[in-house]
């Protein structure tokens, strides 16, 4: 009886490697992987490699990246201060109409990134539905600046970070909070003191994929803010611009995004991927 115990789950235990796996599955997983895997390395053949230092160094490549950079990291803070609490409340309360709010909030993700900066022009623009009101109080002007590149990409970048933190916050024993409000401590105080401790993994990963989508956004970008160089004109837009008049230089670009995502990709494999 004791073998026969210790022996089924060793009999039942799935077998791995690509032996046991069958030819129905085998041929159209090694089709997927073959058709994910095959435009990139299209892109590292065609890349002109005698050129790339050239390609680099260009100013228009620096001044795109320098933009790139600053405008993602801007919107990753934007969506720290703001998404962050957003997590909070969706996984920390029970109000009407959360699932609606969680809905809207995860809308930006299937949501076409053009219809997204279109929605940016009808709310922020200077007829739009707030931004008249930015105009003639403030004289501030969102659509075509730096600052609506920013606003386009925090827009799409943001449901990220509030899903993954979300997350987090809902793994996270809420015990320990209300230990803290028991002690004394106010919500406020428990939620800095305790909570962003307990989730800040969760909050750091949340940010690197937001600060990621942020850094590859094109179309809200280009809807909202226009294509200006040194002004608005960020990584993927020089990208689709030098596409028309100079390849070579699309595929430097490219390749300068290429080795971002792949960066990305290694710093949060220990969260997001398994190494079985």
């Amino acid at each position: 009886m004791t073998e026969t115990l210790k022996g089924g789950p060793r009999r039942g235990r799935l077998r791995k490697g690509t032996r046991g796996v069958p030819l129905p599955l085998l041929v159209p997983a090694l089709a997927g992987l073959a058709f994910l895997v095959l435009p990139l390395i299209a892109l590292l053949v065609r890349t002109p490699w005698r050129t790339l230092p050239d390609q680099l160094t260009s100013p228009e490549v620096w001044e795109a990246l320098r933009l790139s950079l600053f405008c993602a990291t801007a919107a990753t803070a934007l969506s720290l201060v703001i998404g962050v609490p957003l997590a909070w409340l969706l996984a920390r309360t029970d109000f009407p109409g959360r699932r609606l709010v969680r809905a809207l909030v995860t809308l930006p993700l299937v949501l076409p990134p053009v219809v997204g900066g279109v929605a940016l022009l009808l709310a922020l623009g200077r007829n739009g539905v707030v931004g008249q009101w930015l105009d003639s109080w403030f004289g501030i002007t969102l659509p075509f600046t730096t600052a609506g590149v920013v606003l386009a990409e925090t827009f799409v970048a943001m449901p990220f970070l509030v899903i993954s933190v979300e997350g987090t916050l809902r793994a996270a024993d809420p015990r320990y909070e209300e230990a803290a409000t028991t002690l004394g401590a106010s919500r406020f105080t428990a939620f800095r003191r305790v909570t962003l401790p307990l989730i800040a993994q969760g909050i750091a990963a949340g940010a690197v994929l937001a600060w990621a989508r942020a850094l590859g956004e094109f179309g809200a970008t280009i809807t909202f803010a226009g294509n200006f160089p040194g002004r608005t004109q960020t990584m993927p837009l020089a990208v689709y611009l030098a596409l028309q008049n100079d390849p070579a230089a699309a595929i430097a670009l490219s390749l300068v995004l290429l080795a971002v995502s792949i960066a990305v990709l290694v710093g949060l494999r220990d969260r997001w991927m398994t190494a079985s």
